[in-house]
């Protein structure tokens, strides 16, 4: 998830079972011009909201950034992880110097490592080579976490789950991870020509990848947690902080059903904006698919919008709050989908 308020939100929203049962990987996200005597205060605007939502733990991360401003951003990331819940995050791409001042974070917090190892085509055995010597740096007394990372996941690419099983053969050998996670992220960057017809509709390919690599009862399945990066791609991790309101003529509603995305056009300004927005959250909640009002604070916004009047913008929401519904939803889903088998 990045490191923003929508998403502390939805973390705020979410059911107690559903909150309990994840531990969030936050990415901090790019901070271009941001001074060095700055960067302190920067990086607290974004991960002290999200570390204060993380009651039950998890990671954070600044995966995005010019190398001239790491050394401030990881002193700054390392203040969470030592007063607060979250664990640090390191990988095999990432120079000797950024590696080592995690594993020393690591240390102090006592709460371990994550070791995030991204694979966005076949699997590559020098970087095997790459994450064993960075465990070496790390040194075996620090607890590890494997977030493997497949990235983008979708129908282009269907030999993802064969990728992931190849690294994941070849990493789990390398240490006694305590956890080992399974990322991916399924839609692609939206464009206009995607929503000319009012909807589209993609097959959530991550969730086939997790779904084949389970079935190969390998002898580390049964350790898998899934992950994924909510209702948005992974590129939309290194889309620095907007200083404005600008951005496309349309929005996007999006729901999740059990094999697809679907998003619907919305219209955040003009003469049409309310009626086509709330005929956007009209065929959603139409939907056979559709997880009636009271399953949760995304499906209630959703009914809440589609049956308001025509008459007033009025809990119409938009852009950050189409998305705050949109990944509400989402994540209320998948985990009652993983914890109901």
């Amino acid at each position: 998830m990045p490191a923003r308020s929508h998403a502390a939100g939805v973390f705020r929203r979410l059911a107690p079972d559903v909150r309990a049962a994840i531990r969030p990987l936050w990415n901090l996200p790019p901070l271009p011009g941001v001074a060095q005597e700055a960067l302190t205060a920067g990086v607290g605007k974004y991960v002290g909201r999200v570390s204060a939502v993380s009651r039950h733990g998890g990671w954070t991360d600044a995966p995005c950034g010019g190398d001239a401003q790491f050394p401030a951003v990881d002193q700054a990331l390392s203040i969470y992880c030592e007063l607060g819940l979250l664990r640090p995050v390191t990988g095999p791409e990432r120079t000797e110097a950024r590696q080592t001042a995690a594993g020393e974070t690591a240390r102090r917090c006592l709460r371990g490592l994550g070791v995030r190892v991204r694979v966005t085509g076949e699997w590559d055995d020098r970087r095997g080579e790459r994450v064993r010597s960075l465990l070496a740096r790390t040194g075996a007394e620090v607890p590890v976490d494997l977030l493997l990372d497949m990235e983008a996941v979708l129908d282009g690419r269907p030999d993802a789950s064969k990728e992931a099983l190849c690294a994941l053969d070849a990493l789990m050998p390398l240490a006694a991870w305590r956890s080992v996670a399974l990322l991916g992220g399924a839609f692609p960057q939206l464009t206009a020509g995607m929503l000319e017809g009012g909807s589209c509709e993609r097959a959530r390919a991550e969730w086939r990848m997790w779904h084949e690599v389970r079935a190969t009862g390998r002898p580390y399945t049964p350790l898998l947690r899934y992950g994924d990066y909510g209702v948005q791609p992974p590129s939309a991790l290194a889309q620095a902080p907007s200083t404005g309101k600008g951005g496309p003529s349309w929005g996007v509603l999006r729901y999740t059903t059990a094999s697809s995305y679907l998003l619907f056009k919305t219209l955040p300004r003009g003469p049409d904006r309310i009626a086509v927005t709330r005929g956007a959250a009209r065929r959603i909640v139409r939907l056979p698919e559709f997880r009636r009002a009271g399953a949760g604070g995304g499906e209630e916004w959703l009914s809440d919008c589609a049956n308001g009047p025509l008459s007033t913008s009025e809990g119409m929401g938009g852009r950050r709050e189409w998305l705050w519904a949109g990944n509400l939803q989402h994540m209320m889903y998948v985990v009652r989908s993983l914890t109901n088998g």
